[in-house]
């Protein structure tokens, strides 16, 4: 019988993937728009791989360094998105 702590690696891993993923294929979008959406996407998956982090750690199966250091790092990648998508949605208008 599979344990959710098998998946958990692997659903945190295609999280991760899909950041950078949704990020290059929205450039690849002719407007501003489908961009904006695939930046939209990345941003859910980096909250996403955030919260995978946070459960990990609060269920004891990782360490405090890598866990602080990780949730600096997605809030500041998820903050960044953020506010690439808002300045694309002001050059829109």
């Amino acid at each position: 019988m599979r344990d959710w702590r098998d998946d958990c690696p692997a659903q945190l891993r295609r999280a991760a993937v899909s950041v950078p993923s949704n990020i290059v294929e929205g450039c690849a979008r002719r407007s501003t728009a489908e961009y904006v959406n695939f930046l939209n996407i990345a941003t859910g998956s980096v909250f996403e791989a955030r919260y995978l982090v946070d459960v990990s750690f609060r269920l004891g199966y990782l360490p405090e360094k890598p866990h602080g250091d990780l949730m600096r790092r997605y809030t500041h990648l998820a903050k960044s998105l953020i506010r690439l998508i808002e300045s694309l949605d002001v050059s829109e208008r």
